[in-house]
């Protein structure tokens, strides 16, 4: 008997050695960081990535024990604040953000020489975009602005955020479909393309609902279909139709944003980055407000589920850019594969 109460004790001890010594494992593998924290938001300031990134900034904060800086640094559709990062010490203290297939298709249009390899993915929302237009034009619903752009071919102005932006996405999806051409009028950003519609320099934003949120529920825009396949109901402003009530064969696929961080950065950042999106971000209240708020859908990955959730959206606008012969490279030479 004293034997065997002997060999429970030894156990007992062994197994809290072991509970002990994983604990401090796992606190070990915690990042803690020093000093501040840089977020580069490669668009301007009140655009979808900033929007989000600000959100999602606040949230990580606390759990991280250090402030977070967000700043902007649009200009090339995305590649110059992108680069900044990747010219930044891989030390963890810089992060970039946007669109995920943003991305992966800088090397394909020859923006940056960078692929999803390079970066480790943690998304937080998935956007739609919206075709809308100033209230002043004639276009009613989506079908009139279709006739509209086919009776005049590159003649309607169309504000976007630039080349590889949501907005020229969604053009460049709509040209697929349809076979209509329009003039493409570029901004530093989805706020300032929306804004330009506003003014009336142009007459038609296809840009993020959470962009276009604030003009549609003041009546400064009215919204002719969103790219999905359901209609979007938007807070104080109503229902906006499908596109596949006038392109009934048109495949839309989730716009996933996030943060992107080196991936060549010390493990036990990655590794902190991991948890947190699996605690903290996943639970955040704010963060599931704000999607619902604004036409956004709050559904937070990283890792390599992050890039297979991505991926389909990257698929249909790369192969889009190389079928339109905007490709500088084929995009299965890089691993992106044809939808």
């Amino acid at each position: 008997m004293k034997k065997f109460l002997l060999l429970l004790l030894v156990g007992a001890l062994i197994a809290s050695s072991f509970v002990g010594c994983k604990k401090k494992e796992e606190a070990a593998e915690m990042w803690k960081p020093t000093k501040p924290i840089q977020i580069i938001v490669p668009w301007g300031a009140g655009g979808s990535t900033d929007q989000v990134t600000r959100v999602v900034a606040g949230e990580l904060e606390e759990p991280l024990g250090q402030k977070i800086v967000v700043v902007n640094q649009p200009g090339a559709s995305g590649s110059v604040g992108t680069k900044g990062c990747l010219d930044a010490p891989h030390d963890g203290y810089t992060w970039t953000a946007g669109a995920a297939a943003d991305l992966g298709g800088y090397k394909v249009l020859g923006l940056l020489d960078t692929t999803w390899d390079d970066w480790a993915l943690y998304l937080d929302v998935a956007n739609v975009s919206v075709v809308s237009v100033h209230p002043d034009t004639p276009y009613q619903d989506f079908g009139e602005l279709l006739e509209a752009f086919k009776a005049k071919p590159g003649m309607i102005p169309v504000a976007t955020a630039g080349q590889l932006s949501a907005g020229h996405n969604a053009m460049e999806a709509i040209r697929k479909y349809t076979g209509i051409d329009y003039k493409h009028v570029t901004y530093d950003g989805g706020n300032p393309a929306v804004i330009a519609t506003v003014a009336g320099e142009t007459e038609v934003v296809p840009q993020l609902a959470v962009e276009e949120a604030d003009m549609l529920a003041g009546g400064k825009l009215r919204a002719l279909a969103v790219l999905a396949d359901k209609p979007l109901e938007l807070k104080d402003y109503g229902t906006i139709p499908a596109v596949t009530e006038w392109i009934p064969d048109f495949e839309p696929a989730p716009n996933y944003f996030g943060i992107w961080v080196p991936k060549d950065a010390p493990q036990e950042v990655l590794d902190t980055f991991g948890k947190l999106w699996d605690t903290t971000i996943k639970n955040s209240q704010k963060l599931a407000d704000y999607a619902a708020e604004r036409g956004a859908v709050f559904d937070p990955y990283w890792g390599a589920e992050a890039k297979e959730k991505a991926m389909p959206y990257l698929q249909i606008i790369a192969w889009n850019y190389h079928a339109a012969g905007k490709a500088v490279i084929s995009p299965d030479s890089i691993g992106i594969p044809k939808p």
